[in-house]
């Protein structure tokens, strides 16, 4: 990983892109983080050794990759610096932005002609270096450079490659998907107390009970369906849960707030908060 690589943002998903290229052997001499609060940089700085500033077009100048990690109301800051930066490089800058809701052609109408830019669907896992990443090219983004931001992603989780109009329904069931997992599993905390366990018994017993469902589901070669078949008897409790699942509806609320997210994803798209 010989990139040098500049990350917009000192966030928790900034950080976690930082921690996770650090720990692939990416030395702390190839990066640099733009961050604005001076809290915030000393932190990274005490951190990670890395270099910290507040000037984009410094950070970007003569970089390979360029990572933005900021709240999409904060992109249209961002990008007139960023297109001012020098791109003296050898190799052509990609820019990578990891920023919810905003279409690749937006970037390419600020930035200059030609440049290549790869938009980033993470979610949360990242923080634990299980993320995953719906990686799609724009318009002059060549498969080299894919490659190059799928290689660098790999090191917080797995990466996918699909065309941006893919991304609204990524976001629906992955990039959202961390949220309906949690919000089940406050539900099953809730549930268990109501049953008469403690509040720290019944949380223990949910979140090991989901984090060893995960590992089984990823690790075990075998279905969601196999899966749930494996543990339903016939007529016994498993059977009794998952049939009250069925009758209140629960696949037809699944379908309808993934649909709902996606809605809001394109919607958010077509908002012209940008301007080229």
């Amino acid at each position: 990983m010989s990139e040098r690589v500049a990350i917009i943002g000192g966030g928790k998903i900034g950080e976690a892109l930082l921690a996770g290229l650090i720990n692939a052997g990416k030395p702390v001499k190839d990066l640099v983080v733009v961050e604005r609060s001076s809290a915030r940089s000393a932190e990274l700085i005490e951190d990670y050794g890395v270099r910290v500033t507040s000037d984009i077009a410094d950070a970007a100048s003569g970089v390979q990759v360029v990572f933005i990690a900021v709240k999409p109301d904060a992109v249209d800051a961002v990008l007139p610096l960023l297109a001012k930066a020098d791109d003296s490089s050898e190799d052509e800058r990609i820019t990578i932005t990891l920023v919810a809701g905003i279409p690749t052609d937006r970037y390419e109408a600020s930035l200059p002609a030609g440049s290549p830019v790869i938009r980033v669907m993470p979610n949360t896992p990242m923080l634990v270096n299980e993320a995953m990443c719906a990686v799609s090219p724009g318009r002059y983004a060549n498969d080299a450079q894919v490659d190059v931001a799928v290689r660098l992603l790999e090191s917080v989780g797995k990466v996918m490659v699909v065309p941006e109009r893919s991304l609204d329904a990524v976001t629906a069931i992955s990039g959202s998907g961390p949220a309906y997992f949690f919000l089940m599993v406050e539900a099953m905390i809730d549930a268990g107390v109501a049953l008469g366990l403690t509040r720290q018994q019944s949380a223990e017993l949910a979140v090991q009970t989901v984090k060893g469902s995960g590992v089984l589901l990823a690790e075990s070669g075998l279905t969601a369906v196999d899966l749930r078949a494996a543990v339903t008897s016939p007529g016994g409790t498993t059977a009794a849960a998952l049939r009250e699942f069925e009758k209140h509806g629960l696949r037809h609320a699944v379908n309808e707030a993934t649909a709902a997210c996606a809605k809001t994803s394109a919607q958010m798209a077509r908002r012209p908060e940008i301007e080229g």
